[in-house]
């Protein structure tokens, strides 16, 4: 059995947030990531860490949200990064083109030094 859903989300400083989910991202979880995303955002948050570390499985609606968050904190010259090491989410992300789009790193760690080597580059 799948693991169940859910969302953490820490506080790393005042621009960074990292947001981890557990379980499957689809048409009914994908909303309450939509949300902590958005919401991170409207508070001020400039740097996100999407860790899908414990995610097992992604969807269509998932990858929606993703592009969604850096369309959003892109405008507001943000920046996203995903941790993920599973291979199946790695191949949909390779299958779609997205891997070239998004900034995916193997641990929570990298993820944050990659912010701030993005933001030393801008």
């Amino acid at each position: 059995m799948p693991p169940e859903f859910a969302l953490t989300q820490d506080s790393v400083d005042t621009a960074t947030q990292v947001v981890a989910v557990r379980g499957e991202i689809d048409l009914f979880t994908a909303p309450e990531l939509k949300t902590a995303l958005g919401e991170a955002i409207e508070g001020g948050k400039s740097r996100l860490v999407v860790d899908l570390g414990e995610t097992t499985f992604l969807d269509s609606t998932a990858l929606g949200v993703l592009i969604g968050t850096v369309k959003r904190l892109r405008s507001r010259d943000g920046r996203l990064t995903i941790v993920n090491v599973d291979q199946n989410i790695a191949k949909t992300f390779e299958i779609t083109g997205l891997d070239q789009i998004f900034t995916i790193r193997g641990s929570r760690e990298d993820a944050l030094a990659a912010l701030d080597e993005e933001e030393a580059s801008a």
